[in-house]
């Protein structure tokens, strides 16, 4: 491919044609598709996509600036994971604020006075459309968790550099969890500033 390629103005001109999206296997939350694309030089080609509605996710801070992590176990990894509360949205219309608000609440325990928005992650741009809404939760008060039946997570306060030193090492490696621990220590070193 040219170099000329990578200017924007020539992105812009370039075509990709979807001409039909076959669905090959409905699982529970996701659904594995068949693209067929027509790409830039004419050529036809079929390329794998997965679809899912979308996610939640939240960062709660509590008052001593700890991050509040839940501990679950991961079936891809078969190990337990280190990772921000979230959770698939209960319909696509479902506002991801409030799957959020609810995802803290079921998984910690904890409501929040605060819940701002914090960034949008795509996890995996490759072959799929999933985007997760994280959120910032602060003013935290403790209440009673309800986990799913199928759910046994840990739940843990850890100090921010503890989690970005174990971000570094490859000790803490949840995309989500990475990204939002990431963005937080950003603005809160730009606020600091």
């Amino acid at each position: 491919m040219s170099e000329e390629l990578l200017h924007q103005d020539n992105l812009d001109k370039m075509k990709i044609e979807r001409l039909k999206r076959e669905e090959v296997v409905k699982g529970s939350i996701l659904t594995y598709c068949h693209d067929t694309v027509r790409i830039p030089n004419g050529n036809i080609r079929v390329w794998d996509y997965i679809y899912h509605q979308g996610a939640a996710a939240v960062l709660p801070v509590d008052e001593d600036g700890r991050i509040i992590l839940v501990r679950q176990y991961r079936n891809a990894f078969d190990r337990f994971m280190l990772e921000i509360p979230a959770g698939g949205l209960e319909g696509p219309d479902e506002p991801t604020r409030e799957a959020a608000i609810r995802e803290l609440e079921e998984e910690t325990g904890y409501t929040a006075e605060d819940v701002s928005f914090l960034m949008a992650f795509y996890p995996t741009v490759a072959y799929s459309g999933e985007k997760i809404d994280i959120y910032l939760a602060k003013g935290l008060k403790k209440k009673e968790r309800h986990l799913d039946a199928d759910e046994f997570i840990n739940v843990e306060a850890w100090d921010v550099d503890e989690l970005m030193e174990m971000i570094f090492s490859g000790k803490l490696n949840d995309g989500k969890t990475v990204a939002a621990i990431s963005a937080y220590t950003y603005l809160t070193n730009k606020v600091n500033e």
